[in-house]
């Protein structure tokens, strides 16, 4: 696998953007160790393309005949320490995989006879029971790994995968030969601790930890004695992280007995929480209502008695300090020896248009999902996300996009990063 090919541009028109991108394009195949002929292209499109889309797929696919596509719309997309939001843009990333190495898969197109590894997914956020497609999906992975997320376009909703689709759930599978690291990133902090739920019915949890919910949630924000509708500014403000039943035997056990060790995604999913901070396999749901009569709060999901919840808030720090510490883990992992010092001290003091000393030589290209509430904006500036980064990873082809939700092994995120980076040949396959 040689290094990926990668382009990105704005433009009102989307054969302006195309041209423009594919330029780069074709600039990267002139240099020495470019990829050969791609066979697997990834294209993200904002919402000012979405009406397009299909004519968009077919310029693609005459320009570089061969190459099967997949990839999503989205309210923002990212590229290489760039993210556009509002604006008419399109990011594409390119890579020369043996056909024999993937799998591109819709509802029209199963993965029937392909040994699937991993797979990068997109799905509509409108589909019905759409957890459970996700957990069906994982369940036909032999690693039970899923990276990617929902499309996000606020008039289209749209997906690529061979064709321009909506609905349902898409991808791209990858065999074992594909090597891969892959991370999730938080962006919510807890207010308070832990606690086991002991009631719960469907979406409403009624105690947790053998006491009211509603109590618990009021004494970890300073509210306790204060009338729940008094309450109701500072508790819009609140979200709820939620932990499956440690009990539980699921696929979420410890990751190094799940997946091959060439697979580098065994500390991604450890359940390790560090302190005053959520480990990646806690999902943050909307706190939607309250229950008086109950003294109980409905959550954005089904809760199940023996889950683990938390109260938390968006913290742009805390989700800043989280981007840092997988990027510098996911680099580590890559290529260990290439770094004297943790990645995450040079980071201390980056700055937007910083990167990393020279080229990350472990690395062949990267895709990075974001939830559509984080952004630029959220870490303080525009493009600030995509900055952190790359000043980690190096100036490496990367693609991505800006979520209606975030899917990383079998489950539906939210407020989170998922960074998934491809390694060169011959690092750590």
């Amino acid at each position: 696998m040689n290094r990926f090919l990668h382009g990105h541009a704005t433009h009102p028109d989307w054969r302006m953007a195309l041209a423009l991108a594919a330029a780069q394009i074709e600039a990267q195949r002139q240099q020495p160790g470019a990829a050969a002929a791609p066979t697997l292209g990834w294209v993200y499109l904002t919402d000012a393309y979405a009406a397009h889309a299909t004519a968009l797929l077919g310029e693609l696919q005459q320009r570089w005949p061969g190459v099967e596509w997949v990839g999503a719309s989205g309210v923002g997309i990212a590229a290489s320490g760039v993210e556009y939001f509002d604006e008419p843009a399109l990011s594409l990333m390119l890579t020369d995989l043996a056909p024999a190495q993937f799998r591109v898969f819709s509802g029209a197109r199963p993965l029937a006879g392909f040994a699937a590894h991993t797979a990068n997914v997109h799905a509509d956020p409108g589909t019905a029971d759409l957890a459970e497609l996700i957990h069906d999906m994982s369940a036909r992975i032999a690693t039970g790994y899923l990276f990617g997320g929902l499309a996000s376009a606020p008039s289209r909703q749209l997906q690529i995968a061979g064709s321009v689709l909506s609905g349902g759930l898409s991808g791209v599978a990858f065999d074992r030969s594909v090597p891969l690291v892959s991370r999730v990133t938080q962006g919510c902090q807890p207010v308070g601790p832990q606690r086991r739920v002991t009631a719960a019915e469907r979406n409403v949890v009624t105690a947790l930890d053998g006491e009211p919910a509603l109590d618990c949630l009021l004494r970890d924000l300073g509210l306790e004695g204060v009338e729940a509708r008094a309450a109701l500014p500072k508790l819009r403000q609140v979200l709820v992280g939620l932990k499956d039943d440690p009990r539980d035997d699921s696929i979420d056990g410890p990751i190094e007995t799940m997946v091959d060790e060439d697979l580098s995604t065994r500390s991604a999913f450890d359940g390790v929480a560090r302190r005053g901070a959520f480990g990646a396999d806690t999902r943050v749901r909307h706190l939607i209502g309250l229950d008086p009569g109950r003294r109980g709060i409905a959550i954005a999901d089904v809760a199940e008695v023996g889950m683990r919840l938390s109260f938390c808030v968006r913290h742009v720090e805390a989700a800043r300090r989280d981007l840092m510490r997988i990027c510098a883990e996911v680099r580590e992992e890559v290529e260990p020896e290439a770094l004297a010092l943790p990645v995450a001290l040079a980071l201390k003091d980056a700055g937007p248009g910083d990167a990393a000393a020279g080229d990350s030589s472990g690395i062949a290209g990267a895709i990075y999902i974001s939830c559509s509430g984080r952004g630029g904006a959220h870490f303080g500036a525009p493009s600030a996300e995509l900055a952190i980064v790359r000043h980690a990873l190096g100036d490496v082809p990367l693609v991505g996009f800006f979520a209606a939700g975030e899917i990383a092994r079998r489950h539906l995120y939210g407020y989170t990063g998922v960074l998934t980076v491809f390694r060169r040949s011959g690092m750590g396959a």
